[in-house]
């Protein structure tokens, strides 16, 4: 069975850091994070090739949030510092083909999400 399980959410204050964590069951994708936040448009984040050969970043998280993984605990990592209120949202990771997808709505499994909470 294929699943994604998201971890690290949680409340920061304003140019804090949180470290989002995505275990996959070991299959071999892409994996993407995206973004959804009450009144706003899905937002892709960030992702990274199944062979690590490519990340994108959104304009809105470059040179703030870092993505990596670990091959040996099937994870990857969304760093992310000098927090902003407006990152607020819940945070999904997914699968896709190809990072970064044509569609973010495009994944081919996805997490439950965690929520990160960021204060002024």
């Amino acid at each position: 069975e294929v699943q994604l399980v998201e971890s690290g959410g949680g409340l920061v204050q304003a140019g804090g850091s949180l470290k989002l964590s995505c275990t996959t069951s070991g299959f071999t994708f892409d994996i993407g994070w995206f973004r959804e936040a009450p009144g706003k448009e899905r937002e892709g984040v960030s992702c990274i090739s199944e062979s690590y050969s490519s990340t994108y970043y959104a304009d809105s998280v470059k040179g703030r949030f870092t993505i990596s993984s670990d091959d040996a605990k099937n994870t990857v990592y969304l760093q992310m510092d000098s927090l902003k209120p407006e990152d607020t949202a819940v945070y999904y990771c997914a699968a896709y083909t190809v990072c970064p997808p044509g569609s973010w709505y495009g994944w081919d499994y996805i997490g439950k999400g965690t929520p990160v909470t960021v204060s002024s």
